[in-house]
């Protein structure tokens, strides 16, 4: 059995710094989201690839900051109160992130996200603190690359996608599954060992970080997990109530559809009054029945499709019929 280590090693204060970072891109990227999600701005970060590269670079900061900070705090001899605590604390966010995004939009709720990741990685990672390093490093680079190679249509479903290797990813807000991730925190604890081994790790504690702006990120990065539970509620929320008090979502949202329906339909149907018109009267159908939601579903079932599909040939009806009863 593992000896436990009579201390932990003393903070790194530019492991601090990296994790503020990550906190505060993370920030950046959810707001965004939130604009967007809004409707505030005609802009989809998920579908951007600058801003696809940054959100996994931010996750992949987080990640590897796991196999970096298990072997700093436990490398020396698992210290297993410590341990059980962080991992109780972890979990809990994990579940209160599901819980908060399933109340929020069922259809995409996380059910397995970075902090899920974070909480199984830990416990993974344990076995790798004393292996051999080439057992730590080819893990890590197989783990990371088998996506490449490997695929298929099982690990799509909701049930078995924590594990990744998917053709095509299930819908959900946030999925960091243990293909390609826990590669990357393999690669932390490699990293990590390696810095200790070479004595770098000693130099990096050198660097105190006294300027403000270092004082801060480190500050950031010692309460990210606070602050990773906390900020999407606080910044929705208040996102949510400038849009009721404004309408300024309502209004975007509208237009946007208006927009895309009338390109959609320019496409099929070269006179622009009838895809005006047409559009019009699906747009006001849609907000008379409130079916905002089934419209952005990323999924939808067969009858949902239906009434979406009955909704617009009544209204292509409509139009037709009152251009022909029109003087």
């Amino acid at each position: 059995m593992t000896e436990i280590a009579p201390a932990s090693r003393p903070r790194i204060a530019a492991v601090d710094i990296a994790r503020g970072i990550a906190i505060v891109a993370m920030v950046i990227y959810h707001f965004s989201w939130d604009l967007a999600f809004l409707g505030f701005v005609d802009f989809d970060p998920t579908q951007s690839l600058p801003w696809i590269v940054f959100q996994k670079s931010i996750v992949g900061t987080f990640i590897f900051l796991t196999g970096v900070s298990l072997v700093l705090g436990h490398g020396a001899g698992i210290r297993w109160p410590a341990f059980w605590r962080r991992f109780a604390i972890i979990l809990g966010a994990a579940l209160l992130v599901t819980a908060g995004t399933y109340t929020f939009y069922a259809e995409t709720f996380v059910y397995f996200g970075v902090l899920h990741a974070i909480a199984l990685f830990s416990l993974l990672g344990l076995v790798f603190l004393r292996a051999p390093l080439a057992l730590v490093i080819v893990p890590a680079i197989a783990i990371s690359l088998l996506p490449l190679f490997v695929q298929d249509p099982l690990f799509g479903e909701k049930l078995w996608s924590w594990i990744g290797l998917w053709d095509v990813p299930p819908p959900t807000e946030d999925l960091v599954p243990i293909f390609p991730w826990f590669g990357v925190a393999l690669a932390g604890i490699a990293a990590a060992r390696l810095a200790l081994a070479s004595g770098f790790a000693t130099r990096l504690a050198e660097i105190q970080g006294t300027t403000s702006p270092a004082r801060f990120l480190a500050r950031m990065g010692r309460w990210s997990l606070v602050i990773y539970v906390l900020h999407q509620p606080i910044m929705i929320g208040v996102l949510m109530g400038i849009s009721s008090l404004t309408g300024v979502s309502e209004a975007n949202r509208a237009n946007n559809f208006l927009a895309s329906c009338e390109a959609t339909c320019g496409q099929s149907a070269p006179d622009q009054s009838y895809c005006t018109a047409y559009c019009a009267c699906t747009l006001d159908r849609i907000e008379g029945d409130s079916l905002w939601a089934m419209l952005e579903a990323p999924e939808r079932t067969p009858d949902q499709d239906a009434t979406l599909q009955t909704l617009a040939n009544q209204c292509a009806t409509q139009v037709l019929d009152e251009r022909l009863l029109a003087p």
